[in-house]
């Protein structure tokens, strides 16, 4: 029993969901590194600017969610190899058009609210309500980052869903 009045070994599975996590993390966090060095074309500033909020909120996580598997009194993961051999995400090339840098970050997004929701589901087992509570956070910004990126690649004319009222 360890001072958060949890049991250490139900908290293992939350660990390893959140050192995966943190492996996607920081391969997210350079992919958008080296989108913010290697953007060119019409959208440089505004894109430039953007990656370099997305991956300064990214290294903040990375920090963030290395203290909670600290706090859950487990070491973080914490090897550029590790990480690379456990991510889900994958580097990707700097050499694409704009649009395709945010479709890579969309897909980024996705793979890492995919992981979120794993660690989501292994902290409820475990009532780890500390870890839900910070990944809850997390999904909810990640999925408007990822709105606002998505209507960047749409079209002017394309069209939202109907409203159902």
């Amino acid at each position: 029993m360890s001072y958060l009045n949890m049991n250490d070994d139900k908290l293992l599975p939350t660990v390893v969901e959140l050192n995966t996590l943190l492996a996607d993390y920081h391969i997210y966090y350079q992919n958008l590194r080296n989108f913010h060095w290697n953007i060119l074309g019409e959208n440089f500033f505004e894109l430039h600017e953007k990656f370099e909020e997305l991956y300064t909120d990214a290294r903040i996580k990375i920090d963030e969610i290395a203290e909670r598997i600290l706090t859950l009194r487990y070491h973080p993961m914490s090897n550029l190899k590790d990480y690379l051999a456990t991510a889900s995400i994958k580097e990707v090339s700097s050499k694409q058009s704009d649009k395709q840098m945010v479709i890579a970050i969309l897909d980024n997004h996705s793979t890492l609210l995919k992981q979120m929701s794993k660690v989501i589901n292994k902290a409820e087992n475990s009532h780890d309500e500390g870890t839900t509570d910070l990944i809850g956070a997390y999904i909810r910004e990640l999925e408007k980052s990822s709105w606002m990126l998505d209507a960047f690649t749409k079209e002017t004319t394309s069209q939202l869903n109907e409203s159902v009222i």
